[in-house]
């Protein structure tokens, strides 16, 4: 999963993005707004953002309306020192998803996010299921054929990755960007050895194979030829 952060807070900024990382997320930060819109509109694909009110030049309301009226539904978790009634309800009425206030629980934020990120564009539920492959998002498990399977951090975001994706071709660019937040060569190679790593938990030891090599192209993950 790819976040966002917009935080104008360097030492603020460092720790969300250093545990964020840590949780398996690839990360992008930044300190402004007007950053933010450039990124947007190179097409960077995000699953959520986590934004700041309190920032330079452009506040964070104005940017959060601004990506409304665009048309952008990007699930957005408001993270600020304000936290008043009024402040909540302006904040949701500019389009916030969710709404915290500062000081916080990193163990509450990882969940709200974990809430986000599954009820976004696509709607998805706690527990993903391909073929007889479960992934618990909440808990992060993942079962094969009733069989608990023991995944590292960048594994377990790989395959929640491509089961939401399911049965579309990622290409190595994509699942670099959001996985490492890498591109370019370096990044296929490191997608390359993960997916072995995968494949080696996941399908090794079943007679169906999910994770499949679409030849010139990426990966798809899918229970049908």
């Amino acid at each position: 999963m790819r976040l966002l952060i917009v935080e104008d807070d360097v030492e603020l900024c460092r720790e969300l993005g250093n545990h964020l990382t840590a949780c398996g997320y690839a990360v992008d930060a930044f300190s402004n707004a007007e950053e933010v819109l450039e990124r947007l509109d190179r097409d960077e694909a995000y699953d959520a953002a986590v934004l700041d009110i309190l920032l330079p030049g452009m506040d964070g309301l104005t940017l959060l309306r601004r990506l409304r009226d665009a048309g952008n539904r990007l699930p957005v978790l408001v993270l600020t020192m304000r936290g008043s009634v009024q402040d909540r309800v302006q904040g949701l009425d500019a389009g916030a998803d969710d709404y915290m206030v500062k000081p916080f629980s990193y163990e509450e934020l990882d969940a709200r996010l974990r809430a986000l990120i599954r009820r976004g564009p696509a709607l998805h539920g706690n527990v993903l299921t391909v073929a007889d492959l479960s992934l618990e998002t909440s808990t992060r498990r993942v079962w094969r054929g009733g069989k608990e399977i023991r995944l590292s951090g960048r594994e377990f975001a790989l395959l929640e990755y491509m089961m939401y994706n399911e049965g579309i071709v990622l290409t190595r660019g994509q699942i670099g960007q959001h996985i490492w937040n890498s591109q370019g060569a370096n990044a296929s190679n490191v997608v390359d050895v993960y997916i072995r790593y995968l494949r080696r938990k996941i399908d090794d030891e079943s007679k169906v194979k999910l994770i499949r090599t679409v030849r010139g192209a990426g990966y798809r993950l899918s229970a049908e030829e």
